[in-house]
């Protein structure tokens, strides 16, 4: 598998990823028209690196991918 596009590809296994709600007026416009709160999950740069509708599955996606998830507030 090419993981040359894949966001998550991360050299450190374990680093620490931050998740937040999505700031609605950030978003590409058809992610905007998505009822609901969007959860984002950030590099510690501040890189937006996916979008998820559900903050459980955000955290799973972090996990998935051999990162540590932080809840931000």
């Amino acid at each position: 598998m090419d993981n040359t596009h894949n966001p998550f590809t991360n050299p450190s296994a374990g680093a620490i990823v931050y998740i937040r709600e999505a700031d609605r007026d950030t978003l590409p416009e058809h992610l905007r028209e998505i009822p609901g709160k969007m959860y984002a999950v950030h590099d510690p740069a501040g890189n937006c690196l996916a979008i998820s509708p559900d903050r459980a599955l955000a955290f799973v996606m972090a996990r998935q991918n051999d990162l540590t998830p932080v809840s931000v507030h």
